[in-house]
């Protein structure tokens, strides 16, 4: 009965399209608006054909499928397989995810400010946030949640128990954890937890300024203003802005970020999309804060979006020097759009341009291969002009304008971490050690890295190289074959060689391991900033910053005509 009201109602507002469009056509008198009245009215017929067909699709299924199926669930995944088709940044938020997309843009919720995870089906602290309330009532990195309120956490799942840590700020919340076998009991009250873009602020030589920019919610300006302030009433007369990993966000933040440093009037950004409301040019509309500071702005392959935004204004408008890798290559804007029952929409709008004109969107969704994206190529990319005649490139992102090679660690290097080995051994030496020396001053002995190693070699670690990998697969190939006994002595003697090798990588990456080691040490003692200090000593690409900017001629030189 339903799907006959639905078929009468369909047939009642095509019946009605079909009087206006006529209505149109007698009094536009024209032959091109004939044929866009065809099509609108097309389209009109073919979303209501495909609207009946899914709806009596689903009740079919419902009825009749020999399972049953969970309305909501069933639902979901065909729309989420249909905007997938289109772009991965496009995507349906129902009513009960509205709040984790909220804090996405916001950066806030009420809570105890702790990122929770999942080890060996148990929930444990991965990171307190700094004077949060988890903080302040001195919860560790690496401490296990075994109660929330009283109910048992065995079992659920880490959104599950993020929800119970989750509540309106000023209302008492009580945890049970484990740590090093002991039981601990807190109780405290929950906060209005803000989660800064502005991650690290602070001074890397004594006269150049660093702050590290994590992502673009709401405040992202106005902290990154605060921060180069305070780096400045420090003695800070260059600036390294620290875009790495960053996301990206809300576009108007990008937009007052770049303009703290452009002049009032400046085109930062433009925007080109199907809709005329969405083809817009921003300019910078504030006083800037400074036009003389010389800025270095590291970016990699993990800067998107409105990280881009800002490096691509820095970059077109000659600003500052680009350092790192090429960025993300997203550029695509979204916007969100209300639904019924209090869902929402993000769909991508328009594409946005940088200064000099160009889009630094990689991927083309538009055409696809197999179902995937294809990446732009090399010659199908357009040249632009920076403010100073450099040429700059669209369709790929940001290429800086000093590329480092991003570090990649030796193989043990990565299973140790992988294996959480590094975690573990600082989780068990805080057992006993409460305080260690300040993320700058910290540093592994030889003492101290032997404890290490005989830790990791106590939990059995091992791993397989990648070399060990493909020689598992000659292997395998060569057993099928009838020379196989010929050539098995000569792979054994390979594969000995290559396990003789590994024993010594204690030894050979000694100096890459202590790097990640003392990092995990300050994470789980100072927490982000402390990593983030503690990395300075090995960060080639804020040794490069520093080299350019204290190096006026040649940091000029980067910025004019090459």
């Amino acid at each position: 009965m339903r799907n006959k009201y639905r078929y009468h109602f369909i047939m009642k507002v095509q019946h009605k399209i079909a009087i206006i469009s006529f209505l149109c056509l007698i009094l536009a008198g024209s032959v091109g608006y004939i044929s866009i009245l065809d099509k609108t009215h097309d389209n009109y017929f073919q979303i209501s054909k495909n609207i009946d067909i899914f709806g009596k699709i689903y009740r079919q299924v419902n009825e009749h499928y020999v399972d049953d199926i969970e309305p909501n669930e069933f639902i979901r995944i065909g729309i989420d397989a249909m905007l997938k088709s289109l772009d991965p940044y496009t995507n349906y938020i129902p009513q009960n995810e509205i709040e984790d997309y909220q804090f996405l843009t916001t950066g806030q919720y009420g809570g105890i400010g702790a990122i929770i995870g999942q080890r060996d089906k148990k929930i444990i602290i991965t990171e307190p946030y700094e004077n949060s309330p988890s903080h302040k009532n001195d919860i560790h990195v690496g401490d296990e949640i075994i109660e929330v309120n009283g109910k048992s956490t065995e079992g659920l799942k880490t959104d599950e128990v993020r929800n119970m840590l989750r509540g309106q700020a000023g209302t008492e919340v009580t945890i049970k954890l484990k740590r090093h076998g002991q039981i601990i009991t807190k109780t405290f009250k929950r906060e209005e937890i803000k989660v800064k873009n502005v991650r690290y602020v602070g001074m890397v030589t004594e006269d150049i300024g660093y702050l590290m920019l994590s992502g673009f919610t709401q405040d992202a300006a106005q902290e990154v203003k605060d921060a180069v302030i305070n780096l400045k009433k420090q003695g800070a007369k260059k600036l390294i802005l620290d875009l790495r990993g960053n996301p990206g966000g809300l576009l108007n933040q990008a937009i007052m970020i770049s303009n703290l440093f452009i002049n009032k009037g400046e085109t930062i950004v433009s925007t080109k999309g199907k809709q005329e409301v969405s083809n817009r040019t921003y300019v910078a509309e504030n006083t800037p804060l400074d036009l003389e500071i010389p800025i270095a702005v590291l970016v990699n392959e993990n800067s998107a979006s409105a990280s881009e935004i800002v490096s691509g204004v820095m970059q077109d408008l000659d600003r500052g020097v680009i350092i790192g890798q090429r960025t993300y290559g997203k550029g695509l804007v979204q916007n969100t759009l209300p639904l019924s029952y209090g869902a929402q929409i993000k769909i991508t709008t328009a594409k946005y341009y940088t200064p000099s004109g160009r889009c630094i969107q990689k991927l083309d969704y538009s055409h696809k291969t197999n179902g995937k994206a294809t990446a732009i190529p090399d010659s199908m990319k357009k040249a632009f002009k920076t403010r100073n005649q450099r040429v700059v490139y669209d369709g790929g992102g940001i290429m800086p304008d000093i590329e480092i090679k991003a570090e990649e660690y030796p193989e043990v290097v990565q299973a140790l971490a992988g294996h959480n080995i590094f975690f573990d051994f600082v989780v068990k030496y805080r057992e006993t050690h409460d305080k260690i020396a300040k993320p700058r001053e910290f540093e592994i002995d030889d003492n101290l890295y032997n404890e290490f190693v005989k830790f990791a070699s106590e939990r059995n670690f091992s791993y397989n190289t990648a070399l060990e990998n493909k020689l598992k697969e000659l292997r395998k190939a060569a057993e099928k074959d009838k020379t196989y006994d010929l050539i098995k002595a000569e792979i054994d003697n390979i594969e000995h060689k290559i396990k003789s090798e590994k024993t010594k990588d204690v030894t050979t990456y000694k100096k890459e391991i202590k790097e990640l080691l003392a990092m995990e040490f300050a994470f789980h003692y100072y927490l982000e900033s402390g990593k983030i200090q503690q990395s300075f000593k090995h960060d080639n690409e804020i040794s490069e910053a520093i080299k350019v900017l204290n190096d006026p001629i040649r940091y000029q030189q980067i910025l004019k005509k090459q």
